[in-house]
C-alpha cells in the first residue's frame, strides 16, 4: 500500500488528510500516474489534480517530480505550491 498525505488548502479541498492506495495491478507507477488516478475521481479531486494545477509532491519526505517512481510501501505527500507557516 502507498500512504498518501494531503497538506494545507489541498487537504481542505479534497476533504481528507490522508489515505492509503493499493498500487496493484500496476507494475510501475509515477507521481504523475497517481495524480492522474486521483483526478479521475472527479469533482474537487479533478480540480485539485488538474494537469495545469498540479500540486507539489514529495516521496518518502524528499521533493519529487512527476516522473518520480512510486513503490509499494512509499509515502507520497501532496501540497499546494504556496503554503503558510
Amino acid at each position: 500500500m502507498i500512504r498518501i498525505l494531503y497538506f494545507a488548502s489541498l487537504r481542505e479541498r479534497v476533504g481528507c488528510a490522508d489515505e492509503t492506495f493499493d498500487p496493484t495491478p500496476t507494475h510501475s507507477l509515477t507521481v504523475a500516474d497517481l495524480a492522474d488516478r486521483l483526478a479521475a475521481r472527479g469533482g474537487a479531486w479533478a480540480e485539485a489534480f488538474a494537469a495545469d494545477a498540479r500540486p507539489l509532491s514529495a516521496v518518502n519526505q524528499a521533493m519529487a517530480r512527476p516522473s518520480t517512481p512510486i513503490s509499494d510501501g512509499d509515502e507520497v505527500a501532496f501540497f499546494p505550491p504556496v503554503t503558510g507557516g
